[in-house]
This record gives structure tokens, C-alpha cells and sequence, in this order.
């Protein structure tokens, strides 16, 4: 009777062991809304939908918000903000995926291994998605290293020459003209260098082999982020490894009506991908690297949020970098507040509280279980 009772005992500690085990994600994809603090949601959300709260980001349970300082200074900028978020270590502003030892633009410092590398390190597929060019600051933290994030050239060839893994399977984004001449600038030609590591780099989406499971398209113009987030997803799923990817959305207001509209088709874009992909065993993580300074001042539902928009764009008298419009203000610079993270999917109960930047790093890790003893890797 006492064996029974003892085995009854050990049998139900282990199944609470075996029901407590958190889930783990066999794919995580990072939403980063640039410059999409809490302010600018509410707008999109007014904007979109008549009332606050209606985003479909806003309508997830996992949330948190998130210091945005980099090492030296309250207010961050996409570089410092975005490397905190992929390698777990604040650095020094227009500083790409180094450490706080860097001088910008003068002495590199170390090296920060990013949640990318991780993954490439583990033979996972990965992904990096914008809608601004492809070599600045927020997707190049995730594939490059520089001491200052203005040497495109530079950050982008490190596409071809990984320290880990093979280097970032798809990679979609506008930027040529300026990536392309940031590398002349250094004798480099991309082109040769790509055909030299057995790459193509198409100029339009609509060129890219739907058979590959690997390919670059650096657009000289727009993108279409929809139509990139859908290839690379196609692409990266095949890898029964699973996968990283990270989309990028501009959501900076100094065109109010502009930044505005990229986040509400940025969050259609979220809702459709979520309806996508597999929620046991898919992370989704959004947050934003940093705030910006638009205010809702007044207003009410009969009226659009954004009224006077249009008339301000065309008065070229106007104050294009303080932005006065009846119910909106915009200072057109970045802010120190915190902004929002939140999650859906395997991992997602460890986005609570108040946070710094760097945990969403250590969050997208432990979802996949991957443990790491430094973000740094010596040379």
C-alpha cells in the first residue's frame, strides 16, 4: 500500500513537472515598429479605427514596457536601440551590434553576438525584412558589425563573409543606390563579391526564384513589404530547423500622415502573418526600438485625427519639423519613454512588467531554449 502510494506521489509530481515546462518556439519573428511608441499606436489606432486600443498588436495579452536608453544617454537611436534588442547589450548611439568599448565612427568594440547569429549558429533559417534601407540601422544589428551606422557598404557585405553559419538566408529591402556607393567608397564592388560567395542580389522581388530557399533582393526603390514578408516566409519554413525573422516597419511621424498609415498597414500585416503561421510553435514579438514625440492633443470621433494633414504637407511656409495640426502635435525627434512589447505564441508569458530593452533579447532566446554564457565573442 505504502509503494502504491509512493508511486501515485512520484507519478503526480512528474506530470506537474511535465506541465509546468514552458513551450519552445521552434520560430521566432520580430516585428519592430521604428520609432513606434505608444503615442503613434494610439494615433493608427484612432486613425484606423475610430477609438483607442483597436490595433490588432493591442489586442494580444503578453505586454510589457520597455526602457529604451542606450549606454550613454536616455534617448537612444535606432542603432543603440535595436542592438540591445538582438544582442542583450546596450551600446553607444549610431553604434551597430559592438559593445559599449566602442568609439563611434573611430575604434571598434567588441563584437556582440545577435539573436540572428544564434540562430545561423544553429543551423535555423533567417530572415531580415524593412521598408527602409536594408543596410541601416535596425535590420543591419541583426547580420553586421560597425562603429558607426552610416558605413552601409561595409555592414552589408558582411552578408557574405558570416562568423556564423552561412550567413542570412533571405534578405529584402530598398537601398541600392546608397549601399552600392558606400561600398565603392571602399573599393568594394558588391556585386563581385557576391558572385564570388555563389549569390545572386535581385533589384525586384518579382525576380526571385520561388524554388530557392535562400536569396538577397536589395530594391532602388519602395518595397513591397507584404509581398516580402510572404516570400520569405515561404522560403524559411522549409527549414524544419525552423526559423528567425525580422520585419521592420517605419513608423517615424514626421509626416504624420504617412508614418501613421505605414504602422496601420504594419499591423494588418501582423494580423495576417499571425493568422499564417503556427501559434504552438511560432514567437511573435512587437515592440519598438524607441518612441517619438507626437502627441494626440484634441479631437473626438466626429473628425479625422488627422486633419490639416494634407494643407500642412503643401504650405511650404510650414514648420516641417514641428508639426501644428488641430488635434496632433509633432516635435520630429525621438523620445526617452518606454514603449511597448508584446507577444503571442511559445515564450510569450515572459513578456510582463517593466523591462529593459535588453531582456526582449534574453525573451526571443529562452523561447527557442538556447542558453549563452556571453553575448560576446572574441576575435
Amino acid at each position: 500500500m505504502i509503494l502504491k502510494f509512493a508511486a501515485a506521489l512520484f507519478l503526480c509530481a512528474l506530470t506537474t513537472l511535465t506541465a509546468a515546462e514552458p513551450k519552445r518556439a521552434k520560430n521566432v519573428i520580430l516585428f519592430l515598429a521604428d520609432a513606434g511608441g505608444i503615442p503613434t499606436l494610439n494615433a493608427a489606432s484612432i486613425v484606423a479605427h475610430g477609438a483607442p486600443q483597436r490595433l490588432f498588436v493591442q489586442s494580444w495579452g503578453a505586454i510589457a514596457l520597455s526602457d529604451t536608453s542606450a549606454s550613454s544617454s536616455w534617448v537612444t537611436d535606432s542603432a543603440a536601440g535595436m542592438t540591445a534588442i538582438v544582442t542583450g547589450t546596450k551600446t553607444r548611439n549610431g553604434v551597430i551590434s559592438q559593445g559599449p568599448d566602442v568609439i563611434r565612427g573611430k575604434q571598434d568594440g567588441t563584437k556582440l553576438k545577435t539573436i540572428l547569429e544564434y540562430a545561423e549558429e544553429r543551423g535555423l533559417s533567417t530572415g531580415v525584412l524593412s521598408n527602409v534601407n536594408i543596410a541601416d540601422a535596425t535590420p543591419a544589428a541583426c547580420y553586421g558589425h560597425a562603429n558607426d551606422r552610416s558605413k552601409h557598404g561595409e555592414l552589408f557585405l558582411e552578408i557574405f563573409s558570416p562568423r556564423f553559419g552561412d550567413g542570412v538566408d533571405v534578405v529584402f529591402g530598398p537601398g541600392r543606390k546608397r549601399i552600392w556607393e558606400s561600398a565603392s567608397g571602399i573599393r568594394k564592388d558588391i556585386d563581385a563579391v557576391a558572385k564570388e560567395k555563389g549569390r545572386i542580389i535581385y533589384a525586384d522581388l518579382n525576380d526571385v526564384p520561388e524554388d530557392s530557399d535562400r536569396a538577397l533582393a536589395v530594391l532602388p526603390g519602395p518595397i513591397d513589404l507584404n509581398a516580402a514578408a510572404k516570400i520569405a516566409l515561404k522560403k524559411l519554413s522549409r527549414n524544419p530547423k525552423g526559423y528567425f525573422l525580422m520585419i521592420e516597419s517605419d513608423a517615424h511621424t514626421d509626416d504624420p500622415e504617412a508614418g501613421i498609415s505605414r504602422l496601420i498597414a504594419f499591423d494588418k500585416l501582423i494580423k495576417e502573418i499571425a493568422e499564417t503561421v503556427n501559434l504552438d510553435e511560432t514567437l511573435l514579438l512587437f515592440t519598438a526600438d524607441h518612441s517619438f514625440d507626437l502627441r494626440v492633443r484634441a479631437g473626438n470621433s466626429t473628425e479625422s485625427l488627422l486633419k490639416g494633414a494634407a494643407e500642412w504637407k503643401l504650405d511650404a511656409a510650414s514648420d516641417k519639423k514641428n508639426v501644428r495640426l488641430p488635434y496632433l502635435r509633432v516635435e520630429g525627434s525621438h523620445t526617452g519613454e518606454e514603449v511597448l512589447a508584446t507577444a503571442k505564441g511559445p515564450g510569450s508569458e515572459l513578456v510582463t512588467g517593466f523591462i529593459p530593452n535588453t531582456r526582449l533579447f534574453e525573451i526571443m532566446m529562452a523561447a527557442y531554449g538556447w542558453t549563452g554564457t556571453s553575448t560576446t565573442t572574441p576575435e
